[in-house]
């Protein structure tokens, strides 16, 4: 069984028991949330899909622990003018686990 959940702007495909990285979230390590905008569920080959969210489905997840990603690199550079610009940036991410799919 799995689902499409919009989590925070982004689409997951999420499974039982699968744990992936999201945009951060509000709550707090070893919070329950819930997602009510799943635009699909497929149930061994029975498949609902949404126009565009599914009424009554619900994603279940509990929240494991806030950390940042790797650092991106941005360098500007201009080539024979002198100009130079480093810049850098660590996304905020949440660690979540699926809990069940309800749909």
């Amino acid at each position: 069984m799995y689902a499409i959940v919009n989590i925070n702007g982004q689409q997951f495909k999420v499974t039982e028991k699968q744990s992936l990285y999201v945009h951060r979230l509000e709550a707090g390590e070893g919070d329950k949330v819930e997602f009510d905008q799943v635009m699909l569920v497929d149930n061994n080959g029975t498949c609902k899909v949404g126009t565009p969210v599914l009424d009554g489905a619900k994603v279940t997840a509990t929240v494991k622990s806030h950390l940042k990603d790797d650092k991106v690199i941005v360098f500007k550079k201009k080539r024979r003018k002198g100009y130079q610009k480093s810049n850098g940036h660590r996304q905020a991410l949440t660690q979540i686990t699926i809990d069940g799919i309800k749909g």
